[in-house]
């Protein structure tokens, strides 16, 4: 076979091509999963769809399997007494199951280039947290589900701005201490 360089160029092109989708699903390829969460003292034990038995201890998130369209659950306490039954939708491909039933808040974070914070943060609706309001128009959500967020309460927001052309925002889902740390760090009133 003869040298060919259009050849040799479309061989390099397709390795180069495949190397960077390799990089990108190893490396930066935003995961999709379902949430267990727990932030109280307690432990939980559950059963989804009928499915077996898990176990959430204090403090701790537990990824489970969660199907399209609508899913049950059942919520025991320590002694493995129930608590309740219920049932739940699931429309997108990442979501929070608050099994507990506690405080989370979602925070719509805005990134771009020349962003001002501070009129952006007097533009939005104001968050009531123990009697004390916050800028920003955090959501108060307290339900068994949710999947109205990008960011799972074990993921951080971006670090690196992907696109500083236009503004762009990313939703994230706190705990709320969590959010009440962020908060503090993040504005620095």
């Amino acid at each position: 076979m003869k040298n060919n360089p259009s050849l040799k160029g479309l061989a390099i092109a397709v390795v180069a091509f495949i190397i960077a989708f390799g990089i990108y699903f190893l490396f930066l390829a935003k995961k999709n999963y379902y949430l267990v969460d727990n932030p109280t003292p307690n432990t939980y034990y559950y059963r989804i769809n009928n499915g077996s038995e898990g176990i959430i201890s204090a403090g701790q998130s537990v990824p489970v399997d969660l199907n399209q369209g609508k899913n049950s659950i059942k919520v025991f306490d320590q002694n493995k007494k129930i608590l309740y039954d219920s049932a739940f939708q699931v429309n997108k491909i990442r979501g929070l199951l608050n099994i507990a039933h506690q405080d989370y808040y979602i925070n719509r974070q805005y990134y771009g280039y020349n962003l001002k914070k501070d009129s952006l943060l007097l533009e939005l609706n104001k968050t009531v947290i123990d009697g004390k309001e916050y800028f920003g128009g955090a959501k108060h959500f307290n339900k068994l589900f949710t999947d109205d967020f990008y960011y799972n309460v074990d993921e951080d927001y971006d670090k690196l701005i992907k696109n500083i052309d236009k503004v762009e925002s990313r939703s994230k889902i706190f705990r709320k201490q969590d959010y009440l740390n962020y908060y503090k760090e993040y504005y620095k009133f």
